[in-house]
């Protein structure tokens, strides 16, 4: 299983350098750009939903909608039936400055999947929807302990110093 759990983590790992060589071109952080994934995948969505998915504090899903709106991607739109509802929107035009750039990961991806059964798929499927929620629960976990952390104490780790 250490076999599967390393190549995992490799193709998570190279998926997010790819996901930030995009962000830098968009102008945004690998998390907005991330964030933006979960919008484009689900569509509008409240903060709330937002941060359910991504696992991240509400107070930090603030701060990526608003540097999202700020660079044009998302607009928040209130609820005609309920005005105390906001929905964060993608912005389309957005989205297809940089949706071009992922034809080539959609394509490498569509190459590997065309290798497979149905029933191989599925069971991929499976796996693939599981370790999301796995890893959804170990980063609330993960939200959990840094919280309870003194500040400015988290794991020894010290911001490097200007020069």
């Amino acid at each position: 299983m250490l076999e599967l759990e390393t190549a995992l983590r490799k193709s998570s790992a190279q998926g997010t350098l790819f996901a930030q060589a995009v962000a830098e071109h968009a102008g945004i952080s690998n998390s907005d750009m991330d964030c933006m994934d979960f919008l484009n995948m689900e569509g509008r969505m409240t903060a709330g939903r937002l941060a359910e998915l991504t696992g991240l504090t509400t107070g930090a899903i603030t701060g990526v909608i608003d540097r999202m709106e700020k660079a044009g991607f998302v607009r928040r739109e209130r609820d005609d039936s309920d005005r105390r509802k906001v929905f964060i929107v993608p912005v389309p035009e957005r989205l297809v400055e940089i949706g071009h750039f992922y034809v080539l990961m959609q394509r490498a991806m569509q190459e590997l999947t065309d290798r497979y059964t149905d029933a191989e798929l599925k069971l991929l499927l499976r796996f693939a929807t599981e370790a999301y929620h796995s890893v959804l629960e170990a980063t609330n976990q993960l939200n959990v302990m840094m919280k309870e952390l003194p500040k400015g104490k988290r794991a020894g780790v010290r911001k490097p110093r200007r020069r």
